[in-house]
C-alpha cells in the first residue's frame, strides 16, 4: 500500500519538488485513491502559496479545523507577512508535531522565521517523512553546520536511496563541500531535473547553472540561466544567479542594472539585494573618513 501511494503521487510531486508549481495546480487528481487525493490537494494549496496566491488559499480553508489545514492557512499567512503566521506555527509545533502536514507546513515557517531550533525539534519528530529530512538538511546549510546537513543525507540514504528528495540534498551538500567531483555530481542530479521531458523548471535549470559555474565552464551556465530566466514567472533566483554570472563575466553595466531592476520587481527583499544594500551602505561609511587632498 506504500508504495501504491508513493507512485500514485510520484508525477505531482516531482513537479513540487523542483518548483514546476503550475503543472502541480494543472495536475489531474479525479483518478487518486482518497488518501491520495487529500495529500494532492496539500501539494497544490503549498503550490498557490508559492505562486503568491495565499489569499486564495485562505479563502478556501477559512472552516478548516483539523491541524493540518490549519499548518496550511499558518503558511500562507505567513507567506502575506500576517504575523499570526508564526504565532500558529508555534502552536501547531506544540499541540499537534505528529502531524506530517505540520511537521512540514509548520516546519517550513519556523525556519522561515528563524526559529531554527524550534523548527529543529518538529521535525525531528517526523517518521520516515522525506520533506523533512530534506528541510532539516536545508537548515543545517542555512546554520553554516554541512557536518549535519552530511549526516542527515546520510542517514537518509540508507532508506530512501534513489528518491528524489534525497538527491536534492544531496546535490546541496554536494554544492556546499566542494571539489570538482562533489560539484559534478551535483551537476548530473539537476541536468537530469532540467531535461525531464515537460517537467523543466527554473530551479532545476539555476541548480544546473550553478554546478557548472562552479566546474569553470560559464558558457553553458550562462545558456542554463537564459533559459531559465525566459521561463513564464521566472524566478528570483534565476534572476539573482544572472546577476552574479553577468558580473564574473565582466558584462555592460546596463545588463547588470537591467537585472537588478528585474530582481527588485520581483522580489525586493531578496538576499543578494539586502547583501548588495549593505555593502554599499559599509563602503559609504567608510568613505566618510576620507577626505579628497588636491595637491599643490
Amino acid at each position: 500500500m506504500r508504495t501504491l501511494t508513493i507512485l500514485e503521487l510520484l508525477n505531482i510531486s516531482t513537479a513540487f519538488y523542483t518548483h514546476a508549481y503550475q503543472s502541480v495546480l494543472d495536475f489531474d487528481t479525479s483518478a487518486l485513491s482518497t488518501e491520495n487525493q487529500a495529500a494532492a490537494q496539500t501539494l497544490k494549496y503549498r503550490a498557490q502559496i508559492a505562486l503568491g496566491q495565499s489569499s486564495t488559499v485562505l479563502s478556501s480553508l477559512k472552516s478548516a479545523k483539523d491541524a493540518g489545514s490549519r499548518s496550511l492557512v499558518a503558511l500562507a499567512q505567513h507567506s502575506l507577512g500576517n504575523a499570526s503566521g508564526l504565532e500558529s506555527a508555534l502552536s501547531l509545533a506544540d499541540s499537534d508535531a505528529e502531524d506530517p502536514v505540520v511537521q512540514i507546513c509548520a516546519g517550513t515557517v519556523l525556519a522561515s522565521a528563524g526559529e531554527y531550533a524550534k523548527a529543529i525539534e518538529l521535525l525531528n519528530k517526523h517518521q520516515g517523512i522525506l520533506e523533512a529530512v530534506a528541510l532539516l538538511t536545508q537548515i543545517h546549510l542555512t546554520q553554516n553546520r554541512t557536518d549535519l546537513a552530511l549526516k542527515e543525507v546520510q542517514a537518509a540514504k540508507r532508506w530512501a536511496q534513489d528518491s528524489l528528495l534525497i538527491n536534492l540534498a544531496e546535490a546541496w551538500t554536494n554544492l556546499r563541500v566542494g571539489g570538482s567531483d562533489k560539484y559534478q555530481s551535483a551537476f548530473y542530479v539537476y541536468e537530469e531535473l532540467a531535461t525531464a521531458p515537460g517537467n523543466t523548471s527554473p530551479t532545476a535549470l539555476v541548480g544546473q547553472a550553478v554546478a557548472e559555474l562552479h566546474l569553470g565552464r560559464t558558457e553553458e551556465a550562462e545558456a542554463a540561466l537564459q533559459q531559465a530566466v525566459q521561463l513564464e514567472n521566472a524566478d528570483p533566483q534565476a534572476i539573482a544567479n544572472s546577476i552574479v554570472l553577468a558580473s564574473i563575466l565582466g558584462r555592460k553595466p546596463d545588463l547588470v542594472q537591467g537585472l537588478l531592476d528585474q530582481l527588485k520587481q520581483k522580489d525586493a527583499h531578496h538576499a543578494l539585494l539586502r547583501d548588495l544594500d549593505e555593502k554599499s551602505q559599509t563602503f559609504d561609511a567608510a568613505a566618510t573618513k576620507y577626505s579628497a587632498k588636491v595637491a599643490t
